[in-house]
């Protein structure tokens, strides 16, 4: 493949796959995770109950510190860092091996639903975590495996690796398991950088931006280490194949099957001792990637967990992957071989598939239904404007005050509540139980002052997540009665009721 035909064709994937990213960022809503997401940036702090702070800063930059609030907004980071992460992906595949490699990457990676769209298109803390976890490579791999035309040292490149590494410790605490990976490659294949001053350095920077963290949750006592702890905590309950099942399948389907078979298929050649590239990057990207993979999945067989915990792993393994199809060409090499072709096509199929799902609802669902999840980014606009008849209605006729805030149970829906349902008509939603259900809402509230005595406030109750305010709230107020049935349709389909009550007269100031 010539030079010149590598760049072209990534000039033109980096193009494509932003404008396609972009367009499914305007066009759809928000998901749970990313309204909630959301909160982080109205209501920043050095870190949150559930993740650092790095999702909510990259919202606050790209929305103007939100003055540009629409769901492209939101979502516009994601897309930015996503097409800065593709192109990461040329740049190491290039360095250890060649352009053919880097495109080869840059491929599989956007062929990857976890790079295309959990860390490319959602504003996840995995978009700024990706972007941080292959600068750290592309620095890493500069810094222990030096072009030897370079002419001088380039031993500061570790330190500032350690600064890409603290960012994505910032981003979402996997970003420990890249330093580990770093430490244990200079442990087994080159200790000499032990001797180095940049390397404590990179060590010392990532501290210090790891500080803000433990600061925070130092003064919160520790909640967010020990809701993590609680989450992968091996005791008790035994063995549960079927949690490690669901834990990889959903890494083949998230990584994208072609993407894992190629990978898996790479891997076989490395145990097998066939050479296809160096063997110092080759050593960095399995410290960084096996680690983490190993880990997350051996929980999976005592705990459920998600598969998107181990996306960073396959970053590493599809830049292996990459140089293993790139050993296999032929001098002519094609731009586009047909594993990663199929690989794509893949990708696009699904993704064109589920946007039309979320948009019109192909597939109908009952309202009732938790199966389709697709309904989870529709209908919360909708309900946002229905409601705001309802309200205007009960002012209007003297049952309900102006500004009545909502009350819900749980971090979603509260989220999805605040900024689709209260946000349009400025008012507040109040997520009440405990800190296990309502998670950064629990400083929320108190950001939004005490509920006081005598004041009126709806509740929502959604078909396919009910609730029965009554058994919730109906100690705290006089009365909880039924104000309207919102029906939330999508096509031909109506995928949810919303119950909407009126809870009047709080009989006692709830304060935060």
């Amino acid at each position: 493949m010539k030079t010149r035909t590598t760049y072209i064709a990534l000039s033109i994937l980096l193009v494509a796959s932003a404008v396609g990213r972009a367009w499914i960022a305007g066009l759809i809503e928000l998901g749970n995770d990313e309204v909630y997401y959301l909160t982080y940036a109205k209501y920043p702090a050095m870190s949150h109950f559930d993740h650092p702070p790095m999702v909510g800063w990259v919202i606050q930059f790209f929305t103007l510190n939100l003055r540009f609030s629409s769901e492209f907004f939101i979502r516009l980071g994601a897309v930015v860092l996503g097409t800065f992460s593709t192109l990461l992906m040329f740049l190491i595949g290039r360095r250890i091996k060649g352009p053919a490699t880097g495109l080869y990457a840059a491929l599989l990676f956007t062929a990857s639903f976890y790079g295309f769209v959990l860390s490319g298109t959602f504003i996840l803390p995995d978009a700024p975590q990706v972007f941080f976890w292959l600068l750290t490579l592309f620095l890493a791999v500069e810094a222990f495996f030096p072009r030897e035309e370079a002419g001088r040292s380039r031993t500061w490149l570790i330190g500032l690796a350690g600064v890409a590494a603290g960012l994505a410790f910032l981003s979402k605490y996997h970003g420990a398991f890249l330093l580990a990976g770093l430490f244990l490659y200079v442990l087994f294949h080159d200790r000499r950088w032990f001797r180095e001053p940049s390397t404590w350095a990179g060590l010392v920077f990532f501290l210090l931006l790891c500080l803000p963290v433990y600061l925070w949750n130092r003064s919160n006592g520790f909640v967010s280490f020990t809701f993590h702890e609680s989450r992968v905590s091996l005791t008790g309950g035994g063995i549960k194949p079927q949690y490690l099942l669901t834990e990889l399948a959903g890494q083949f389907f998230y990584n994208n099957p072609v993407n894992v078979v190629i990978i898996f298929l790479a891997l076989i050649a490395v145990v097998g001792g066939k050479p296809f590239m160096a063997a110092k990057p080759m050593a960095i990207l399995l410290w960084t990637s096996l680690p983490l993979l190993l880990m997350f999945t051996s929980f999976s067989l005592f705990r459920s967990t998600l598969p998107h915990w181990t996306g960073p792993a396959y970053l590493g393994l599809i830049l292996i992957a990459a140089a293993w199809l790139d050993h296999r060409g032929d001098e002519d090499k094609r731009v586009l071989p047909w594993p990663v072709g199929l690989s794509l096509a893949l990708t696009v199929a699904v993704t064109v598939l589920a946007v039309g799902q979320i948009r019109s609802g192909w597939i109908p669902s009952g309202s009732y239904s938790r199966q389709d999840v697709s309904k989870d980014l529709a209908g919360w606009r909708q309900l946002g404007t229905k409601f705001a008849a309802v309200a205007a209605r009960d002012v209007k006729e003297g049952r309900m005050q102006a500004g009545s805030p909502l009350l819900t149970f749980r971090w979603f829906p509260a989220a999805n509540f605040d900024y689709y349902v209260a946000r349009p008509l400025h008012r507040y939603t109040y997520a009440l139980g405990s800190l296990e259900r309502i998670h950064k809402f629990h400083w929320i509230n108190k950001e939004r002052g005490n509920i006081r005595k005598g004041s009126r406030a709806y509740y929502i109750a959604l078909s396919d997540d009910y609730e029965d305010p009554r058994t919730l709230y109906g100690a705290l107020f006089d009365s909880v009665s039924g104000a309207d049935t919102l029906y939330i349709t999508r096509g031909r389909d109506t995928i949810r009721n919303a119950y909407v009550y009126r809870l009047t007269g709080l009989k006692k100031e709830i304060r935060f």
